[in-house]
């Protein structure tokens, strides 16, 4: 019996210390498939390589999706160079991990989120995606990206270099669903030739147009008087596609609302409204304004007839400001900095009438991480944590100040942090980037040599300073989910009084109509007010 009491123990120390092994491994395997972040960066990604290393992986793939104009091309190769960063890290340390970033970059921000809308559920849409805020909200319900606000709080220090009215675009109901990439403003700009002929003095412009004494009526007069002179072809050419962002600025000029935050729900201005549509249909028929023109090419139509000259006023973005030294509009050819400063004088968007104020829109473009980040790299459910962590690492670093100033130099975009505001003043860091002589990944180099190479300049840092007053007088088109599907409505309405097929006042009833024949979209659009009565365009005084 003795010797079975021995082996009846000696069962039950097996299975003891098997129990304790089993749930040793089972607390090491959990361990190894998670980070917390401390707000050190070197440490986080370190910490990051080893878990990736233990579990066997030293290849992690991500794809980077971004849009705009030819310029902004930093959207992806941000992240390129974020990746290029934290390799040297692990390689530095001994870690054998690498990150691999395939980019894809399209000309329409808008035609590029309704890829990522269809993309996302399949598990096919990029693990980044900077694009537009004013999407956002949509994308964060819909649970499409990732809620970043727990990473966010260990580089709080990264966080409060941001301007804070940014830091909002990036959040919906509270929570921070990425951090800013760039901003903007949007300027009239004057061809200066053009304004001499017609006997607009361009000099005291700016400070007209910001005292609210020159406004849209002004510039009708001014653009009706340049086309009887045969000093251009055209009083005015503005963006095509969505009303969003930049016609809706016509709104605002009238002193109109788009959104009413006592209740959350958009409005639909109709006072307002209606003289917006009113402004485009006084210029298209009275042939101060292309009837075709939100059908028009952007190369081949809308930026040539710019910059050569064949019209007065244009409404625009900066980012034109450097597109136009890039790109082939010019007679086959961009423009040189000097001649950008000698052709174009740029001001605030006017007021639409006295009274009220000159304005300007901002469409803050946000760095996003696909709520599946690294979905096809290897163990993503046991990883998946590891793998979003070091996604948001990967925009802290492509928001690094450099970075987001070298995005601003080159594509003429507003810098969203201060440490990058203070880069773009130093004409040391200036010179480093004209060589590139700069700590940057190769293929960043690569790729963005021939466009430094055109604007990297003090005229080109000038413009910046002295268009960033603008942001002053900026407005947000509202985060809401229906936003998009109202400025569709506003674009068809725009398109329709162009081309003469409706009055302003039929074209109010076509938005009216539109909205109550959407239940969704009726449940959330207040409309206001009433068409003016006896309301006269231009107004002469």
């Amino acid at each position: 019996m003795k010797w079975k009491a021995t082996l009846l123990m000696a069962i039950l120390v097996f299975a003891v210390i098997a129990s304790g092994c089993i749930g040793s491994t089972q607390e090491t395997k959990t361990e190894t498939s998670k980070v917390t972040l401390t707000g050190d960066f070197t440490k986080d990604v370190i910490e990051i390589g080893k878990i990736l290393q233990q579990n066997g992986i030293n290849e992690v793939k991500f794809a980077a999706w971004g849009s705009g104009d030819p310029n902004s091309v930093m959207r992806v190769y941000g992240i390129v160079d974020a990746a290029y960063k934290i390799n040297k890290i692990w390689e530095q340390n001994g870690i054998k991990v690498k990150i691999t970033v395939t980019t894809k970059y399209d000309q329409s921000f808008k035609d590029q989120y309704q890829e990522f809308l269809s993309k996302q559920p399949l598990g096919q849409a990029g693990d980044f995606f900077v694009n537009s805020y004013a999407f956002l909200p949509t994308l964060a319900e819909e649970g499409y990206i990732l809620d970043i606000t727990e990473y966010a709080k260990a580089y709080q220090n990264v966080i409060d270099d941001f301007y804070p009215n940014l830091l909002e675009a990036a959040k919906y109901k509270g929570k921070l669903y990425g951090l800013p990439q760039d901003t903007e403003a949007r300027p009239l700009y004057v061809r200066k030739d053009v304004a001499k002929c017609a006997g607009l003095d361009v000099t005291t412009l700016p400070e007209d147009v910001k005292s609210g004494e020159f406004t849209w009526s002004d510039v009708y007069y001014w653009a009706k008087k340049a086309k009887e002179k045969g000093c251009a072809e055209w009083g005015l050419i503005h963006r095509k596609g969505s009303a969003h962002p930049d016609l809706i600025q016509f709104i605002f000029a009238f002193n109109g609302k788009l959104y009413d935050p006592s209740t959350g729900k958009l409005v639909l201005d109709v006072p307002a409204v209606y003289k917006w549509l009113y402004v485009e249909w006084k210029f298209a028929q009275d042939g101060l304004l292309p009837k075709d023109i939100m059908s028009w090419d952007w190369a081949k139509q809308i930026h040539p007839t710019i910059v050569e000259g064949r019209t007065l006023f244009d409404i625009g973005g900066t980012w034109y400001w450097t597109e136009w030294q890039t790109k082939q509009y010019y007679h086959g050819r961009g423009l040189k900095p000097e001649e950008v400063k000698e052709w174009f004088a740029y001001t605030l968007f006017p007021a639409g009438e006295k009274g009220d104020k000159p304005v300007t829109l901002s469409q803050p473009f946000i760095w996003m991480i696909n709520s599946k980040a690294g979905q096809l790299n290897p163990k993503y459910e046991e990883l998946k944590d590891v793998y979003h962590a070091l996604a948001f690492l990967m925009i802290v670093k492509a928001s690094d100040s450099e970075i987001n100033a070298i995005h601003s130099v080159i594509s003429a975009h507003l810098p969203v942090r201060k440490e990058a505001a203070k880069l773009i003043k130093d004409e040391n860091w200036l010179n480093k980037l004209k060589n590139l002589d700069l700590d940057l990944a190769p293929e960043v180099k690569d790729n963005i040599k021939d466009i430094v190479e055109k604007t990297v300049n003090p005229i080109n840092a000038k413009f910046l300073a002295d268009v960033s007053y603008m942001l002053e007088y900026t407005h947000l088109a509202p985060a809401h989910p229906k936003y998009p599907a109202l400025a569709d409505i506003f674009k068809e309405a725009v398109d329709k009084v162009l081309r003469g097929e409706m009055t302003p006042e039929e074209a109010v009833k076509f938005i009216e109509d539109k909205i109550k024949a959407d239940k969704e979209l009726a449940d959330n659009v207040e409309i206001k007010g009433e068409i003016p009565k006896e309301w006269e365009f231009p107004r002469g005084d």
